[in-house]
């Protein structure tokens, strides 16, 4: 009997998701899935396609970065995970892409300002961008640095994780977040979304100012503001 069974399942069906929403192709991405009462997380194995996975594939590691339990090398981005985990309260599952759009932004080290409702119904400020990693943090834990840079921008730009889900590794690409591993893939998919109509914005006309504060608030709060009524 595996004892880590449903926490596998969980991080197999939302990895799947990435295919499914084409979000990478090949072997490219991965997601995971946080078990908080044991202090575990079942992440997508290293270099396996996803037309080959199944959930025995998943790997179990603890929030050191030990691998518990699982006979295949977990994903390379393992220890960026991790610090995520450590890091940002609340969270469940965290989803790493490279998805076209998202990656092209990324590439591009901008990031995304709020063009348009769309944006606004998911998040009420521009999705940030981390500076590119220095040359000694390269060399030190390429992983965890990346982690470390990931809630070392949210800090200093006073972005609240809970609320911005998403963010862009300067010349990487995009990892999210969510309080379920689907979550976090919908996130994922939300923000390639916003990416590309923000590409096309841009190509449409280069000047285009964000959407106005008033719009923003509106359309953020009413899905998820104190009085929302979006939804049933």
């Amino acid at each position: 009997m595996d004892p880590y069974k449903s926490l596998r399942e969980e991080a197999f069906e939302a990895n799947m998701e990435i295919p499914r929403q084409k979000l990478a192709i090949y072997t490219w991405g991965n997601v995971s899935a946080l078990d908080p009462v044991r202090g575990l997380f079942a992440i997508k194995p290293s270099g396996v396609e996803y037309g080959n996975l199944s959930p025995a594939d998943m790997v179990i590691v603890d929030l050191e970065g030990r691998v518990v339990d699982g006979t295949l090398r977990p994903s390379s981005d393992t220890k960026t995970h991790q610090v995520l985990y450590r890091s940002l309260p609340g969270i469940r599952g965290v989803t790493h892409t490279h998805s076209s759009f998202a990656v092209a932004w990324a590439q591009a080290a901008r990031p995304v300002p709020v063009f348009g409702t769309t944006h606004a119904d998911h998040g009420a400020e521009e999705i940030p961008c981390t500076a590119f990693m220095g040359e000694d943090a390269v060399k030190n834990d390429y992983e965890l640095e990346t982690g470390f840079l990931i809630v070392k921008t949210f800090k200093e730009q006073s972005i609240d994780p809970a609320h911005t889900q998403m963010v862009l590794v300067a010349g990487h690409g995009p990892f999210a977040w969510g309080d379920s591993a689907a979550q976090s893939v919908y996130h994922a998919t939300v923000l390639e979304e916003i990416c590309k109509m923000a590409y096309l914005t841009v190509t449409l006309n280069p000047d285009t100012p964000p959407l106005p504060g008033h719009i923003i608030r509106k359309h953020w709060e009413r899905k998820h503001g104190p009085a929302a009524y979006y939804g049933q």
